[in-house]
């Protein structure tokens, strides 16, 4: 009787088990909702629509702020507009003087050559400081051999060497001997007033922090903005890691592996929806700029796409320290409400798909996705799509497949789809179902065994006994 007993729970145990099987729990990303505006901690936050030419959302966005490392968004620009990516440059020992222990590096040396594209890796990936000063001297030493003073040609600024002289007060010689990064700045604050910005002085190459070294978040998706006028910069703000290739100081490829510190960029689907679970038609997110120092506390620049073809420049400053581990749910949420606010103002489908369809990764061209990442509004939509010429069809003699009922589906029985839907409810329902089962089989048993008991001493009276 017991091992009845036995055999008839361990029947239901696996008939549970099957249950379960059929309805496994989902091991995917759960959705995540955004914090909403009023809960994000930052000094200032500014949500620039670059295609209409207005802030839209804004918190103090034209607010005095330490922008740190943000700042390599105008290094790099320059960088690319007066460099030519192919080129090398070697590191001095100038450019090495200024970086501290505490300075977040690309890892090159005094006397490396390196190439300029890997430099500009070096500065924008693993934000490295060493990096942008070897690109600040490089670009003042192309403004003098390139635009030298009186030679009748004018830079990517309008200015040329000759500027460099009077602002610093200093010979060409002084200023290629020992101010060249202060020659830098000074074209940094050039391009920032050329491009409208207001508020802003730079000091520095790479943001290491100073007083005089201030911006606005209004300011800093200005620059975004007009970066991202350069294809080159937003496949670098784009990529998630980069690979090193060798030197003459690091003698092997893959001497150094760098990933992208905008978190957001790997998982854009945060910004997809407001806090409130409203669609907030961002299309993509091109990449961006972090920065952090104590005092400048933490922030992010970045350049999106709205579902209406509108590109979006989003920076949020000043997160305090307490917040550090909430910057990228705080930037989704500003990206979030202000993509919302944008396509209410101009509700019209130009670019397909969702924040994963557009994402670029780090392989050698070959190896590209066809769907084009890096979005500029105004191409034509069938760019993004390499279409394939078709072939002349071969005929080939096929057999007939076996018809199949039209209309015919596989139904899912009611429960099924319930325990889907609820699993909690479903586990309980049936952890439940199965304790009463197991308790009417005991009692069964016992039942049985009484009677049985009753019967044998029934068995064993006396003769004679009534």
């Amino acid at each position: 009787m017991k091992n009845k007993a036995a055999a008839m729970v361990v029947s239901l145990l696996l008939t549970v088990s099957a249950v379960f099987g059929s309805v496994s729990a989902d091991i995917s990303q759960p959705p995540l909702r955004v914090p909403p505006l009023e809960n994000v901690h930052c000094a200032s936050y500014c949500v620039y629509d670059k295609t209409a030419n207005e802030v839209i959302l804004g918190v103090d966005p034209d607010k005095k702020v330490y922008p740190a490392s943000q700042t390599k968004i105008m290094t790099c620009q320059l960088g690319l507009d007066y460099l030519n990516i192919d080129d090398y440059l070697t590191v001095s020992q100038n450019a090495m003087n200024s970086i501290t222990s505490d300075s977040s590096i690309m890892g090159v040396s005094v006397g490396e050559t390196v190439q300029i594209s890997e430099l500009l890796y070096g500065l924008m990936l693993p934000s490295g400081n060493d990096a942008a000063n070897v690109i600040a001297e490089g670009v003042v030493d192309a403004m003098f051999e390139k635009y030298p003073a009186g030679g009748g040609n004018k830079g990517p600024d309008g200015v040329d060497a000759s500027y460099l002289t009077e602002q610093l007060g200093k010979t060409e010689d002084e200023i290629k001997s020992n101010y060249k990064l202060r020659a830098f700045a000074c074209l940094m604050n050039l391009r920032a007033r050329n491009i409208g910005c207001t508020g802003t002085n730079f000091v520095n190459a790479s943001g290491l922090h100073d007083d005089n070294h201030y911006t606005t978040s209004h300011d800093l998706a200005l620059m975004m903005a007009k970066a991202c006028e350069n294809r080159d910069f937003k496949i670098l703000i784009s990529t998630e890691s980069h690979i090193f290739k060798a030197t003459n100081r690091h003698t092997n490829d893959a001497w150094k592996y760098v990933k992208n510190s905008d978190y957001l960029l790997f998982d854009p689907w945060l910004a997809a929806q407001t806090g409130e679970g409203i669609d907030s038609h961002l299309i993509a997110i091109i990449g961006g700029k972090t920065g952090t120092t104590s005092m400048a506390g933490k922030g992010l620049t970045l350049s999106t796409v709205n579902e209406n073809g509108h590109e979006l420049m989003i920076s949020i400053c000043g997160i305090p320290a307490d917040y550090y581990y909430y910057t990228t749910m705080y930037a989704a949420s500003v990206t979030a409400y202000g993509h919302l606010e944008c396509w209410n103002r101009n509700p019209e489908t130009v670019l397909p798909g969702t924040t994963g369809d557009y994402r670029y990764v780090n392989a050698p061209d070959a190896q590209q996705p066809k769907y084009d990442s890096l979005i500029f509004p105004g191409d034509e939509l069938v760019n993004y799509i390499e279409e394939e010429p078709e072939a002349t069809p071969t005929p080939v003699a096929t057999p007939t497949p076996t018809p199949v009922p039209v209309g015919e589906q596989v139904k899912t029985h009611p429960l099924v789809l319930f325990a889907k839907e609820q699993p909690v409810v479903a586990v309980v329902c049936c952890i439940i179902l199965l304790a009463i089962i197991i308790i009417n089989i005991i009692l069964f048993v016992r039942i049985r065994q009484l009677k049985a008991n009753a019967r044998r001493r029934k068995v064993r009276k006396p003769n004679g006994l009534i």
